[in-house]
């Protein structure tokens, strides 16, 4: 677990540089979510909210265990390299879209848009919200929706070669995209609009894109880590 917390703590973080895309792909959902809480419910706005993201977050590492058993199937052979390459260029091609540099990595999104147009329609029937457990639901089924950072990040934790592993970073991911689409359930004009800010976009791509060099494999990491 010690070897893990460093991982963790960079998943956490790289949700929360994410929280710019999040806002795109998710924040007109959060708005519709809130808005169409029945009246009698707004009281509970808040806590809807929350089971919504939470289910968000377990389908997050319910990917990441499935995905991850393939990262431990091949973790011990040549294919284990290549995996953690792919992630690495992902996470890079994640930066450069977040930084408004490059918007290639939307491409790879459309590869989800088979499985999204099956569950878009359960979803849609389960607005207006009205309970925590269909909301809870709701964020479950919406937590698969295509998305070039999710499936960056999911490479990145199945090169881990531990399908638990996998799950707890996928997790720890989730909770770090979580204050930002709460914050824009929530109404909250200041952070949404620092976050599409054009210099802390390029901060955070450029984080990212560290983080993607960070992962290739290299003498570098050695290097980094006795530093």
């Amino acid at each position: 677990m010690t070897d893990l917390a460093p991982l963790l703590v960079s998943a956490v973080i790289l949700g929360l540089l994410g929280g710019g895309h999040c806002l795109g792909m998710c924040g007109g959902l959060m708005g519709a979510l809130t808005l169409a809480i029945p009246k009698e419910q707004r009281s509970r706005r808040f806590q809807l909210l929350l089971a919504y993201n939470l289910g968000r977050i377990l389908s997050y590492a319910t990917a990441g265990l499935l995905i991850g058993m393939a990262g431990w199937a091949v973790a011990n052979s040549p294919a284990a390299m290549v995996l953690r390459v792919i992630a690495a260029l992902l996470l890079i091609a994640m930066g450069l879209y977040l930084a408004g540099w490059w918007s290639g990595l939307t491409r790879i999104e459309s590869l989800g848009r088979g499985l999204w147009r099956h569950i878009q329609p359960v979803a849609s029937k389960l607005l207006p919200v009205s309970s925590l457990p269909r909301a809870m639901l709701l964020g479950a089924l919406w937590g698969w929706l295509p998305c070039g950072l999710v499936y960056s990040t999911l490479l990145w934790s199945a090169s881990q070669g531990n399908a638990l592993d996998s799950a707890l970073l996928m997790l720890a991911f989730g909770l770090g995209t979580w204050p930002v689409l709460l914050a824009t359930g929530l109404a909250a004009e200041r952070m949404t609009a620092l976050l599409r800010k054009r210099g802390v976009r390029m901060a955070g791509g450029v984080l990212v894109i560290l983080f993607g060099i960070w992962t290739l494999p290299g003498p570098h990491q050695h290097w980094l880590m006795g530093h």
